[in-house]
């Protein structure tokens, strides 16, 4: 039981670390400006707004023009989110409360080990480029003029905080052994075999 509810607290907080993930990649805060004290400028992954008291938003059109900053963020948070998916996939076939291979515990057990790293995985490529992404603003801040320089926005929070979470319940996930419970094959021969209070009754 106690193995059962650290695979169901691992696979919850999993999944809402995946939804903090793909909800970081479209929001359209990831970087922001301040124009005087009404304009303000946000420019995210997918998109940039500009505006005053209402902000219009257009879509990137072109890749190529894109900064590496973007384009790198962008590939590998799809990446983590790619990997989170099959790591939900796997580990609701592993997982004890489900009756995919009920047949075979060692495979299902292996099967909710290998969900977990995917998990793991997933989260530290989250944090790696978001902090990566972090640094080169906060570069580009100390190297230009602070009035035309952006800051960090929002969604960079929400990405950190969702990879902690991916990562904190894959690892929940991947301790197969914190608590191991015999298998059906070695319970049913402990019964089988007499007890030493048995053996000695019989000699009485």
């Amino acid at each position: 039981m106690a193995s059962t509810g650290l695979q169901l607290l691992g696979f919850l907080l999993s999944l809402v670390g995946l939804a903090a993930t793909v909800a970081a990649t479209l929001m359209v805060e990831w970087k922001k400006q301040y124009q005087g004290k009404t304009h303000r400028i946000h420019e995210g992954l997918w998109m940039s707004c500009s505006g005053y008291e209402r902000t219009t938003c257009e879509l990137y059109q072109s890749l190529l023009k894109l900064p590496t900053e973007i384009q790198a963020t962008r590939a590998v948070m799809l990446l983590s989110i790619l990997l989170s998916v099959v790591a939900v996939l796997v580990s609701t076939v592993g997982m004890k409360c489900t009756h995919f291979l009920d047949g075979r515990p060692e495979s299902k057990s292996i099967t909710t080990m290998v969900g977990g790293i995917l998990f793991i995985i997933a989260g530290l490529l989250t944090l790696v480029i978001t902090s990566w992404y972090v640094s080169t603003i906060v570069h580009t801040f100390q190297v230009s003029h602070h009035l035309e320089s952006y800051e960090f926005g929002k969604a960079v929070f929400v990405s950190w905080a969702g990879g902690l979470l991916t990562m904190a319940g894959g690892a929940f996930l991947s301790c197969r052994r914190c608590s191991r419970t015999e298998s059906p094959e070695s319970i049913s021969v402990n019964h089988l075999l007499p007890s030493g209070s048995n053996q000695k009754s019989n000699y009485v």
